[in-house]
């Protein structure tokens, strides 16, 4: 066999742990069935502008040990996610924090607000909530619920709120401070140069191969490591034997426009569902407005549209409803049968991750199958 690791598929869990085989002195080779590497967080450059090709990604994370391991690959910059919704010709600023609630009700301090949700709360009787919509309003009331979270829900999963489960929004982040940062984690910025720097520096000195299909020629690819790192479908991987996994796909329409600012911030969500698309990135403003020292006279705008997702559509939101949730847990027990592959990533292990617990997950991955 002419490599220790196949890494089918090159963004953030195959790129890291494929950066950290060959540093332990292993023969990697990575390969990637699209044009480019770094998965859907890749980025590239439009008239001096980093655009996130696959929606926005804004890195955060508490995780110290973490955020000092991306720093070998990038400097990140100083971008505070701080998104505003709009509802008709209403802005309100999320998460909901004071300035939302007093954009709102003209409330001014916590006590207000707080007399305002429970009056709405106690209004609505609901004790115990049984789908998405009695747990947002038993969370924030009936206002905020109508304008801000039912639309928006309703375009994302493509479904009524009173048939989404309750879980989904259990942690609606709702703040009595008048601060708009959406994370509240310790760490938070964008890579300088864009994402997809950062994933060549990790994949630095390691064969890989793109526009190369696993499926294309599986038997081959089998053949020529003693191990796989698998990151797509893992349904897909074993044909489907059990059934065919659900996701929530995206379509973006993607214009450069001859205007310096078009919406004076970096996402603005659309929550009326009358409006098809959930919102619209301008990405100039994840690097503060500036390139290269100069105001830039252009901006690239994406507009975000959820879609049902059908076979061929790229997945990006998994379903974790009862259905899928019991048919993913039979491919784990499938997977855990073939010690030979390690399955990894959203698409490997059926469950949405942001990045850092992505790089914490392959990382301790790699730490327990490498000895690192």
């Amino acid at each position: 066999m002419e490599y220790d690791y196949l890494v089918i598929g090159a963004g953030l869990y195959g790129a890291i742990f494929a950066h950290e085989a060959k540093k332990a002195g292993k023969k990697v080779l990575v390969i990637e069935r699209r044009d480019h590497i770094a998965g859907n967080v890749y980025s590239e450059e439009v008239e001096g502008i980093q655009v996130h090709k696959y929606g926005a990604h804004i890195f955060h994370t508490s995780n110290k040990k973490v955020w000092d391991y991306v720093q070998q690959f990038t400097e990140m910059n100083r971008y505070t996610n701080s998104p505003v919704a709009r509802y008709k010709d209403e802005l309100y600023n999320l998460p909901f924090n004071m300035n939302t609630f007093a954009q709102m009700w003209g409330v001014r301090t916590p006590a207000e607000a707080k007399a305002k949700i429970e009056e709405q709360i106690k209004e609505a009787g609901i004790t115990e909530p049984k789908n998405l919509e009695e747990q947002a309003i038993r969370l924030v009331g009936r206002d905020i619920y109508e304008k801000l979270v039912k639309g928006y829900t309703e375009k994302q999963w493509g479904r009524k709120c009173t048939e989404l489960p309750a879980f989904i929004i259990r942690r609606l982040p709702v703040r009595f401070v008048y601060d708009n940062n959406y994370f509240n984690d310790s760490y938070q910025g964008i890579p300088i140069g864009g994402y997809t720097k950062m994933v060549e520096k990790m994949l630095d000195g390691i064969e890989v191969r793109l526009n190369t299909d696993y499926f294309s020629d599986r038997a081959y690819f089998d053949g020529i490591a003693k191990k796989r790192v698998f990151t797509g479908m893992i349904d897909q991987y074993f044909e489907e034997c059990y059934g065919t996994l659900e996701y929530r796909s995206l379509r973006f329409e993607t214009e450069l426009l001859d205007e310096e600012n078009y919406q004076g911030n970096a996402l603005v969500n659309y929550t009326e569902y009358e409006i098809p698309y959930t919102r619209i990135i301008e990405h100039k403003h994840f690097e503060l407005g500036c390139q290269q020292g100069e105001v830039n006279p252009k901006t690239v705008i994406t507009r975000e549209y959820p879609k049902q997702w059908t076979k061929g559509d790229e997945p990006y939101y998994p379903i974790n409803d009862e259905r899928n949730n019991t048919l993913y847990a039979k491919y784990k027990d499938l997977a855990a049968q073939h010690p030979e592959v390690i399955f990894g990533g959203r698409l490997g292990i059926y469950q949405y991750l942001d990045m850092d617990k992505v790089i914490a997950l392959v990382l301790d991955t790699a730490e327990k199958e490498l000895g690192a």
